[in-house]
């Protein structure tokens, strides 16, 4: 049986008749109908063929299925960005009175759906601490819809455990058990396979992989994908053809890419670890990872992002910040360049303090997405930066 990363290189939308070897764009709003009969047919579902760039189209078909493939999900869709995925795949489901239940560390974006928009049509959320069982149990109503967690979470790294959750769900199956995998990516970590419902991802971030396009995916349940297509026909967050012809075609390389990312952010973490200007760090794969047990029981490796906190708060944060060189800022992740971002004041600003120190979000704190750079570039930069933000 081929391995994922081999059949995800020959998974290929359906050669026309130029014969191409690689595919090509679609750049069609529409597609012709050999008949009048069959333009009523697949309008009324009984055959199938696409219609409207807006509901299917060869480029966003084969993304689809190569993240299916990689995911081990019966179905799933495609968005023009990660929050338009993730506002669907709760939008699709809810209605007026119901109750969602989240992990408390989350993207700050997801944050404001819950607190802000949800509210309005009647909708409410408890959050929970997502490594305390305990705590999953206790939210439960009877008008809960919906669970949702991120693993490892945005910026705090925080995981959950995929198996118990799994379980946890058998005891609730009309509830939907939802997870924001981007950090992991399909190649770390396979959720479904642990009884998840529904997957999600921004694929502007690893799955592009060189910060060019934006774009969303669902995948998961069959039966829960149609009633999102439902939503997204009618709503239109539509990924481009163009932007899913670059994600899909970066995914060829997501396994090469995910291998360096994570071997370098190893390197980093350990050569911060004890750094004197270094209040502390967060990686999955560093034995003082409170979850470290847990990282390598459920993921391939620990992922590239790593999270310390610079000993001097926001300003020595904000020195440190302004004196690299090689690695950007900016408040992206998953990039082929190392990224460094102030989660405090840029992609969590609009939480409380509170909020924020309840994650482990500090005024010192910095999330260091780790490139494909050589790592001894990359930890140069930063311990050339902290030197010289003294």
């Amino acid at each position: 049986m081929k391995k994922d990363q081999s059949k995800i290189i020959r998974e290929q939308a359906p050669r026309s008749a130029t014969r191409e070897h690689s595919v090509p764009l679609y750049l069609t709003s529409s597609f012709i109908f050999d008949s009048a009969e069959q333009g009523r047919a697949i309008f009324a579902e009984e055959e199938e063929g696409m219609v409207y760039s807006r509901y299917a189209n060869p480029n966003t078909s084969e993304f689809i299925n190569k993240v299916c493939t990689l995911e081990n999900a019966e179905a799933g869709l495609a968005f023009s960005s990660g929050m338009a995925a993730v506002f669907a795949s709760f939008a699709a489901f809810i209605e007026n009175g119901d109750h969602i239940i989240s992990s408390r560390a989350i993207f700050g974006s997801t944050h404001q759906l819950f607190t802000q928009l949800f509210p309005k049509w009647g909708v409410t959320t408890s959050y929970v601490d997502a490594a305390n069982p305990d705590e999953w149990e206790k939210a439960i109503q009877p008008n809960t819809k919906i669970i949702f967690l991120e693993s490892p979470s945005n910026p705090g790294l925080e995981l959950v455990d995929l198996e118990w959750m799994g379980k946890f769900k058998e005891k609730y199956p009309e509830i939907i058990l939802s997870i924001d995998n981007c950090f992991a990516t399909p190649y770390l970590q396979k959720p479904l396979d642990y009884g998840f419902d529904l997957s999600i991802h921004s694929a502007t971030k690893y799955m592009d992989g060189q910060g060019r396009v934006l774009g969303g995916v669902v995948v998961g349940k069959e039966e829960l994908i149609k009633k999102m297509m439902f939503f997204i026909r009618h709503t239109g967050p539509a990924m481009s053809p163009f932007n899913a012809w670059i994600i899909s075609k970066s995914l060829d390389t997501l396994a090469l890419r995910m291998d360096r990312h994570c071997s370098n952010a190893l390197a980093l973490a350990e050569a911060l670890e004890n750094h004197p200007d270094i209040e502390d760090v967060k990686y999955p794969f560093l034995p003082s990872h409170p979850q470290y047990a847990l990282a390598k029981k459920q993921m391939k490796a620990g992922g590239g992002i790593v999270t310390f906190e610079v000993k001097g708060g926001k300003d020595r944060a904000f020195r440190f910040l302004d004196k690299l060189e090689m690695i950007l800022y900016t408040s992206n992740l998953g990039d082929s360049r190392s990224i460094a971002t102030h989660p405090a004041t840029t992609t969590h600003v609009k939480l409380t303090e509170e909020e924020r120190n309840h994650l482990g979000i500090k005024p010192g704190s910095v999330r260091l997405s780790v490139g494909l750079e050589d790592k001894e570039d990359i930890i140069g930069d930063i311990l050339q930066a902290l030197v010289n933000s003294n």
